[in-house]
């Protein structure tokens, strides 16, 4: 396992985006608790509990199958690293790119949180086995509008009779020579932001590891180098999913540093909303995220689709 954990790490840029990943969730904290006039941590803080939870015993509690109580969160880490490949981060060009990309890409966030789910329902424990239904559940709400969303600027091109992709190189490309698809796309990228925040669990979408109810969900069985390993998971998922609905929705990406630099401002400007969306809104019940997002999101995504074919037939 050791081994494992080296070769993902050390992969080109792994430690860079972890590290990116690590500074994000400290801007998402502290800005939360500015918001709720609190100080908040300083900015090693998230540096400072990764590496604790790393040097920890790990306990594998019994009844669990020990190998999948290990391999689950090397997986979700591997998969939001893989993803990463992919995406333009930073505003630079992806460091591997294929046709169809964009659809592997949005599998492999996913997986991230098939493994939270199948970490918590493989223990015996009342609590993560709650998180995990609970995180299952929630899945099958955000996950189809968040996915339609994230393709929709591929099918504006499509139906505007532009050259159109599922490679997100060439989507980004695309963009970044029409106007912003926030512009021409709004409800869609409402949806893919919020959808963001219920993939990431973050309030008010964070019914499957709710404290105050459940301990920590799913999770609350695993400590030390598994609890630190979904934990790094999250964060670079955070980095990739900002990147993702920036590239698409925010003018794609330019050329030269200051282009770099202007294409981190923005993600980070996602940011904010993402911790302003947080601090406005209470928790909701896992019903309520299903009976509302389910319907709601995936209604939206086809009614923008609906409004761009009717622009293309009047045009």
């Amino acid at each position: 396992m050791t081994r494992d954990l080296i070769n993902l790490l050390f992969f080109p840029a792994g430690l860079g985006l972890i590290a990116a990943g690590l500074l994000y969730q400290w801007v998402d904290r502290k800005l939360l608790a500015r918001f709720q006039n609190r100080l908040g941590p300083r900015w090693f803080q998230p540096f400072a509990d990764a590496l604790k939870l790393l040097g920890k015993e790990e306990i594998h509690p019994a009844g669990s199958s020990a190998f999948l109580f290990a391999a689950l969160p090397v997986l979700a880490l591997a998969g939001a690293l893989t993803a990463a490949l992919y995406v333009p981060l930073f505003g630079l060009a992806p460091v591997f790119s294929f046709p169809g990309d964009l659809i592997v890409t949005l599998y492999l966030m996913s997986l991230l949180t098939l493994c939270i789910g199948l970490a918590g329902a493989q223990t015996r424990d009342r609590f993560s086995l709650a998180g995990a239904l609970r995180v299952f559940t929630q899945m099958f709400a955000y996950e189809a509008p968040f996915i339609l969303a994230l393709l929709s600027p591929a099918v504006a091109l499509m139906l505007a009779g532009q050259p159109s992709s599922w490679q997100i190189g060439e989507l980004v490309l695309s963009a970044a020579g029409q106007p912003w698809f926030l512009l021409t796309l709004p409800i869609t990228f409402v949806v893919a932001l919020v959808g963001l925040m219920g993939k990431l669990e973050l309030p008010p979408f964070d019914a499957p590891e709710a404290e105050t109810e459940i301990v920590a969900g799913a999770l609350t069985e695993y400590s030390g180098r598994g609890l630190a390993l979904f934990s790094l998971a999250r964060a670079v998922e955070l980095v990739v999913g900002l990147t993702l609905v920036t590239a698409l929705y925010l003018g794609g990406i330019g050329a030269g540093p200051l282009a770099a630099v202007l294409f981190t401002a923005k993600t980070i400007g996602l940011l904010l909303i993402v911790v302003v969306l947080q601090t406005l809104l209470a928790r909701l019940r896992i019903d309520q995220t299903v009976n509302l997002w389910w319907r709601l999101g995936s209604v939206l995504v086809l009614a923008q689709w609906l409004l761009l074919l009717i622009f293309r037939v009047l045009r």
